[in-house]
């Protein structure tokens, strides 16, 4: 299945990936470098990419979108729901 929507989680050296379908399966989960994101991202056909709202947040948007792809930046206020249990990034229990 093709990937539909992406949620990047931006860190200061460690990205997280997370890949759904149209069904909402997990596709890819992945930990990225700051080096590996522009080219991993390459390789996918235009989709969705979610971030949170941050510091690096407008300068990954306008890098991702030259790729073609829509990216949507979300106030840290709507993203705290989605982690469950206080979890952080590489857990299967966020997103």
């Amino acid at each position: 299945m093709p990937i539909v929507t992406i949620g990047l989680d931006l860190a200061k050296s460690v990205f997280q990936l997370h890949a759904i379908d149209e069904q909402g399966a997990v596709i890819v989960r992945k930990r990225l470098t700051r080096g590996q994101v522009l080219p991993t991202l390459e390789k996918i056909p235009p989709c969705l990419i979610g971030m949170e709202a941050c510091g690096s947040a407008h300068h990954w948007a306008r890098e991702i979108q030259t790729l073609g792809h829509e990216v949507r930046l979300m106030p840290a206020q709507y993203v705290k729901p989605y982690v469950k249990q206080n979890k952080t990034d590489g857990s299967p229990s966020v997103l």
